[in-house]
């Protein structure tokens, strides 16, 4: 005999198993579109490029190309043939949300 409890932990249990795995394949597809994103080299004629793409915006590619420290570059402790620089990005998001708590924006 099956109790509730079971049944309420079987079907808990199935429903997380769902959810994880719609969530992992999601995440898989994603990771499959970066893997196959063209390689772009960094060169003149990559504004163009942009331009030229449906609202001047290209998704997942891999840009390649030499690139200039601003101060010094970074040596890898463990292969000191291997060089890197840090590039500081800032994305700042503007918006406003209704706040029907407080009754702000």
């Amino acid at each position: 005999p099956i109790t509730a409890g079971e049944l309420l932990c079987l079907g808990s249990s199935v429903a997380f198993s769902g959810l994880f795995y719609y969530l992992y394949r999601r995440k898989a597809r994603v990771a499959a579109r970066i893997q196959e994103a063209p390689k772009l080299q960094v060169d003149d004629d990559l504004p163009a490029l942009v331009s030229a793409a449906d609202g001047k915006c290209l998704s997942y590619v891999a840009l390649e190309g030499v690139v200039l420290p601003a101060k010094a570059t970074l040596s890898s402790h463990y292969h000191e043939e291997m060089q890197g620089v840090i590039q500081k990005l800032l994305l700042k998001e503007h918006r406003l949300i209704w706040n029907s708590l407080a009754r702000s924006w």
